[in-house]
């Protein structure tokens, strides 16, 4: 099976590493590495192939057949990365390239499981199509606006106030590689400017939350860890990892259907969703939808050894034997 990452993914080592006690043959390949780290060859049209992409793919340390039963897709390093010593307008192209001629060989390897497919993952990836398929699916959502429009900002704020902002993606990664965060944070609205139409901007009413839970589904088991974070900080990512607690928490079944349906409804396999977590006097408590990652990293959660025995299920069904 081909494992798709960097080279500095601690995530995907958990899964090597019960694979390998299963005996399963692994190869881990960054495709940023093309060039003298990795060289592949594939070809399509003879009378043998089945119409299928056949070829090998070669690093330092391996040499295979795209013959290959699965493909564990997890953080890849940018092929930007790779083409920073050429001009502009040469890496462009080399990324194009790379992209479409490796990358549309790797993405389509005839009879493999993919957790997850990478286009399953960029389609879920879209902020507003999550919370689009989670309200559909019956699932507690923010009230959600988003514009690049100051006025609209203002009056959605009178109505449903206080408001939170929230990025989409975050900062990309600086010069030197670093990578910023933009942590969700209350807004009032009446510091904003017309700077907003430069771009698109996601407002929400804000949650009253007693803590945030965080559930981990893989094939068809859920996990799920409640978080709460020293002084109920309104984005528990922003703090000392440290001191946050985490518990164990029963996940109510009519989410657990919703969420099954909701990688169903992406054509996914594996997601991690956040959860704001409400409680209200003796009533049961409110789960609200915040996002959901296609692509989330979960090995610094406490039942991290458990999802990774879970992953080697979902990639080994069917073709492992």
């Amino acid at each position: 099976m081909l494992i798709i990452t960097s080279a500095e993914d601690v995530t995907a080592n958990l899964v090597i590493e019960v694979l390998n006690d299963r005996q399963v043959q692994v190869v881990r390949v960054d495709p940023a590495d093309i060039g003298a780290g990795l060289t592949f060859s594939a070809s399509i049209g003879d009378d043998r192939d089945r119409g299928e992409w056949a070829g090998r793919l070669r690093t330092p340390s391996r040499d295979i057949a795209l013959e290959v039963g699965a493909v564990y897709y997890r953080r890849p390093t940018s092929y930007s990365a790779r083409f920073t010593h050429l001009p502009v307008v040469g890496q462009q192209f080399a990324i194009a390239e790379a992209q479409h001629g490796l990358g549309g060989i790797l993405n389509n390897l005839s009879g493999a499981v993919y957790v997850n497919h990478p286009a399953a993952i960029n389609r879920a990836d879209y902020k507003p199509a999550q919370l689009q398929t989670a309200a559909q699916l019956g699932l507690a959502i923010p009230r959600t606006l988003v514009t690049n429009d100051v006025e609209r900002v203002r009056k959605f704020a009178a109505e449903h106030g206080p408001i939170i902002y929230k990025s989409f993606r975050g900062v990309p990664p600086g010069p030197d590689g670093r990578v910023a965060a933009i942590w969700t944070r209350r807004i009032d609205p009446e510091e904003l400017d017309e700077s907003v139409s430069v771009t698109a901007h996601l407002f929400q009413q804000e949650v009253p939350k007693t803590a945030d839970a965080r559930v981990t589904v893989i094939g068809r088991r859920v996990f799920a860890q409640r978080i709460t974070s020293p002084g109920g900080a309104l984005d528990w990512r922003s703090g000392d990892w440290e001191k946050l607690v985490h518990e164990p928490v029963e996940v109510p079944g009519p989410i657990r259907i919703a969420l099954r349906a909701y990688l169903d409804a992406f054509g996914l396999v594996f997601g991690c969703f956040d959860f704001a977590l409400s409680a209200a006097d003796e009533q049961p408590e409110t789960w609200t939808f915040i996002e959901g990652n296609p692509n989330g990293q979960w090995a610094w959660l406490p039942d991290a050894d458990a999802m990774a025995h879970a992953f080697a299920d979902v990639i080994l069904e069917g073709w492992w034997s």
